[in-house]
């Protein structure tokens, strides 16, 4: 394995410095690191880092890779690969996939192909329900006893919507220090919706998907943990509401103790408003969708005060022909893999709402928790895994669909241009981006 020296970093936005990385872990670090060089066991490769940001590998609890079923929207190949040029050292893979990850030998089968692929861990999610039905629990504990040490279930894509069912998911995997990641969007109050309800969805003459149908399945959750005193993740949280219904259920879990509630907000949600869905353009149409000015305000400060906890891409890759078409008929889902952490940089570093320290936290330290994850949210030190991201705070760069490492092109943010590019990402010591381009 190759050894590098990377000269001038700076660490979570510190002062420069060295670190030397060595068989995997993160040999020394400081201006005596080339001292533990060993130019004779192994090569050597010297990285100018100057002027580069050195962030702990991001680390995604919320993304959808397609395979097995949809291998020509993604496939975990080129998803890690994405995640790779994003910054992302380990990923959690959605279960709605054709079949459902909802047995062992499927999860077994994702987290394989990200062993073999090797640019990125892959962590799979393990459905709630058989078949994302919403009708039994699937084989969670199956799941969570197989070789990918599944910890994290959700029907992503569906809600959990019957709250018996979703009692018993709550305490069942309290056995293995689990945790229920929510969907939350109750299905009667979002037939057939189509956007945001308010006054452009009126005036558009698409139907609204209203802001309370998140916000109860939210708020009927936090309470069903706190009844069970069990643990509960909020995918994808979207409006001004959700957020203070997470602050209310944390001040209690706090003061009562044996339960916990986190919640993640996704990137698009920390920038694009509903008033994208007047170009009738089926690009900005996501699940939950894009909400009002005000919402977007909410999350930016539910994400600066930590009552959202995380930054989960929800990166939903789709082929062409499912969103090259009338919007009504259009697939829910944008990209967002390789486009994250520089969102997070335009919304919340540049405008002062989060420091470099801050943006760790939410993207590979909390993460990482929240999944249960032993060797991945570390914090870049000596002796740790060298899970490494070098990032360009001060470049720019216009967003090319059609250069995206994703087999999909279905990125919002085509021709915007966006602060920061990501100069390398080591996985374990070995680099799987250099350059700005995969190793």
């Amino acid at each position: 394995m190759t050894t590098y020296l990377i000269k001038g970093a700076s660490i979570l936005g510190g002062e420069p410095t060295d670190l030397l990385i060595a068989d995997g872990v993160i040999k020394s670090i400081g201006s005596q690191a080339s001292t533990g060089l060993d130019r004779r066991s192994s090569p050597v490769e010297t990285i100018d880092a100057a002027g580069l940001i050195a962030l702990p590998g991001l680390v995604d609890l919320h993304t959808h890779l397609r395979e097995p079923g949809r291998e020509d929207a993604e496939t975990v190949e080129t998803g890690t690969q994405a995640a790779a040029l994003g910054g992302f050292t380990a990923v959690h893979a959605m279960a709605n996939t054709d079949p459902v990850a909802d047995t062992a030998g499927v999860v077994e089968q994702v987290w394989r192909l990200g062993r073999e692929a090797g640019y990125a861990d892959v962590f799979p999610v393990g459905a709630v329900t058989v078949g994302l039905a919403g009708e039994r629990l699937a084989e969670l504990g199956a799941m969570a006893d197989s070789a990918a040490r599944v910890r994290v279930f959700s029907d992503d894509g569906k809600c959990v919507a019957d709250p018996v069912l979703m009692r018993r998911a709550l305490e069942y995997v309290k056995a293995f220090d689990g945790v229920i990641a929510q969907h939350a969007q109750e299905p009667r109050l979002t037939e057939d919706a189509q956007m945001n309800e308010g006054e452009l969805s009126g005036r558009l003459g698409l139907r609204g998907w209203p802001a309370v149908a998140e916000e109860a399945i939210i708020a009927r959750d936090c309470l069903l943990a706190q009844h069970v005193k069990s643990r509960l993740h909020v995918c994808h949280v979207s409006t001004a509401g959700s957020v203070e219904i997470v602050r209310w259920a944390k001040a209690r879990a706090e003061a009562e103790g044996g339960w916990t509630v986190t919640a993640e907000v996704c990137p698009h949600h920390l920038l694009l408003t509903d008033e994208l869905a007047a170009t009738y353009d089926p690009i900005y149409k996501v699940n939950p969708p894009l909400r009002t000015a005000t919402d977007v305000e909410a999350v930016r400060q539910g994400l600066a005060d930590g009552v959202l906890d995380i930054v989960a891409t929800d990166h939903a890759p789709h082929p062409h022909e499912d969103k090259d078409c009338e919007w009504q008929a259009a697939a829910f889902g944008m990209l967002g893999l390789e486009t994250a952490l520089s969102i997070v940089q335009a919304t919340m570093v540049d405008a002062g709402l989060l420091d470099w320290a801050g943006v760790a936290e939410r993207m590979s330290y909390a993460p990482a928790r929240i999944g249960r994850l032993d060797n991945h949210g570390r914090p870049i030190a000596e002796g740790e895994p060298a899970n490494i991201v070098l990032y360009d705070a001060a470049a720019t760069r216009v967003i090319e669909a059609s250069a995206m490492s994703s087999l999909s092109r279905n990125t919002p943010y085509a021709g915007r241009e966006l602060p920061g590019q990501v100069v390398a990402t080591f996985l374990r010591g070995k680099a799987t981006v250099l350059d700005g381009k995969l190793a």
